[in-house]
């Protein structure tokens, strides 16, 4: 009974997809695998929308129980709008949909129609919490307001982005600029917060433009730490005659997965090259010293390469270690 339903649903979800004729079958495979990418799709729906509410209500903490009562401002299209606000007492649930409408529209003509629906989705769902929610002001210690504000407002967009869409537009005003005149993205956003910060020390004081530098600082260390993950990975590369005996140390010592690369050693005045197998994994920080360790004792002459990794999909990484 399970599998003939969901024949049903795959089939009325497929046919138009696949453009089949209302007479033709589809095979029990092609029923499979739709069933399959429609699962998988579903699932990443609703994982997406999870992070995305997570992240507004993180947001609209930050912003009410810290920000807006002490007129602390972050960068971005987030601190353009608390800036309107603190000067004008517009409601900030309307500025925060005014200000990014224009990068919405760049959202989609850069990133796609998905991240752009997304996107809007995720302003508005924030516009809304911050009109019908209320938060308590947690304190009104300037310090703590500036570091706790941008923790929350980082973390909220943070999981938004995580969830695929933004609640912050600037990031997408930053890439749109780098295209057309040759900058990097992380040159256009200094630029884009320099004015900002400018404007809020002639229009709010120095002493309030200070204090939001220090909520933009931990908005933005928290952001990268919510998009790149808790853990830290690193990639190692080993180049060494004793490959076999490195791999089988990986693998049954410290508990990782390895990769097999073939490559060739050049070495010597003469630029001599030696055939060999290359090998690379991916560790947590808390097994640098063990693989060194043991490396050292296979071939201390092994060359060494380590790069930190952002992020990790699948393979023995995130099982745990055979310790």
């Amino acid at each position: 009974m399970r599998d003939f339903l969901k024949k049903i649903v795959v089939r009325s979800t497929f046919k138009k997809a696949l453009k089949l004729e209302k007479s033709k079958e589809l095979s029990d495979y092609v029923l499979a695998k739709g069933y399959r990418k429609l699962k998988i799709n579903t699932k990443r729906t609703v994982k997406d929308f999870f992070l995305i509410t997570i992240g507004i209500f993180l947001a609209a903490f930050g912003f009410k129980g810290f920000l807006l009562t002490n007129h602390f401002i972050d960068g971005g299209a987030t601190g353009i709008s608390l800036l309107i606000s603190a000067l004008t007492e517009i409601p900030l649930h309307y500025l925060i949909i005014v200000v990014n409408a224009p990068f919405i529209f760049l959202a989609y003509s850069i990133m796609g129609r998905k991240f752009a629906v997304k996107t809007v989705l995720a302003i508005t769902g924030l516009a809304i919490c911050l009109a019908t929610v209320t938060f308590p002001n947690v304190t009104n210690d300037n310090l703590l307001v500036s570091i706790f504000g941008g923790f929350f407002l980082g973390a909220g967009i943070g999981f938004a982005v995580r969830g695929g869409a933004v609640i912050d537009g600037t990031e997408v005003l930053a890439i749109f600029v780098s295209r057309k005149v040759g900058a990097t993205v992380g040159d256009v956003i200094i630029v884009i917060n320099i004015m900002i910060f400018s404007a809020a020390a002639y229009l709010l004081g120095v002493e309030i433009a200070l204090y939001s530098m220090i909520t933009y600082i931990a908005a933005s260390k928290t952001l990268d730490f919510i998009i790149e993950g808790i853990e830290e990975y690193i990639g190692v590369t080993i180049v060494s005659p004793h490959s076999d005996e490195i791999k089988r140390m990986i693998i049954h010592d410290i508990g990782r997965g390895v990769t097999i690369y073939k490559g060739e050693r050049g070495f010597g005045k003469t630029g001599e090259s030696q055939e060999m197998d290359i090998v690379y994994s991916v560790i947590t920080r808390l097994d640098i010293n063990k693989l060194n360790t043991e490396v050292q004792k296979i071939d201390p002459n092994a060359f060494v390469v380590m790069h930190s990794v952002k992020d990790i999909k699948g393979g023995m990484i995130k099982r745990r270690p055979l310790h």
